[in-house]
């Protein structure tokens, strides 16, 4: 699937056909109110020690009129969040330690275990979106076969991927340092992300 969509988001980009481009996305995104979750270091992924998941419930309007992964990457890129990437989620327990996530689901749908193998199991669904702060354990563990994920990351942060208990000591160090991103991928400057992440202790 993600060589399809690759060559799907290449015509698409060249063309413009099938994506509402930056400047009309963000009206496709639906208020919603935000679910929060924190989760505790589990001695193998650290999780972030201050700021929540956030997950966003049905919150881009996936009209039908554009090709749903579009959607979400012009949505992402206009709030500052880029790099998008088409595909699913990895089905072993990893984390980011030196950047953030954010994960829209364009079709299907998926069980997703966040905060490593003691978290919690979200079922996502097309149109929904999780943000994940630096150190947030994540792995599949079921999806339907058109499960399609959309990922992207804010400007600040650099891509890693840990797996190894003996990549926690470091991790720790870099997670608490990766900054707050200045926009929140679906609702933008005002978005909740900036408040939730800003003030949680």
């Amino acid at each position: 699937m993600p060589i399809l969509e690759d060559l799907k988001e290449y015509a698409e980009r060249v063309t413009g056909l099938k994506r509402p481009g930056k400047r009309w996305a963000p009206d496709l995104a639906r208020p919603r109110k935000p679910q929060t979750v924190r989760f505790k270091d589990d001695g193998l992924v650290p999780n972030h020690p201050r700021w929540p998941l956030i997950i966003y419930r049905g919150a881009v309007d996936l009209d039908g009129r554009h090709d749903p992964a579009a959607v979400i990457e012009d949505l992402f890129e206009a709030n500052g969040w880029g790099d998008t990437w088409r595909d699913g989620v990895y089905d072993y327990v990893h984390y980011h330690s030196r950047i953030h996530e954010v994960l829209g689901i364009g079709r299907g749908k998926g069980r997703v275990r966040f905060g490593g193998n003691r978290g919690r199991i979200f079922t996502l669904k097309a149109g929904d979106v999780a943000i994940l702060p630096a150190g947030t354990g994540h792995q599949c563990l079921s999806a339907d076969d058109n499960f399609l994920v959309i990922g992207a990351y804010p400007p600040a942060g650099t891509y890693d991927e840990c797996t190894a208990v003996e990549e926690r000591a470091q991790a720790l160090k870099t997670i608490p340092k990766v900054p707050v991103p200045r926009k929140d991928p679906v609702y933008g400057a005002g978005g909740p992300l900036l408040k939730l992440w800003k003030k949680a202790k």
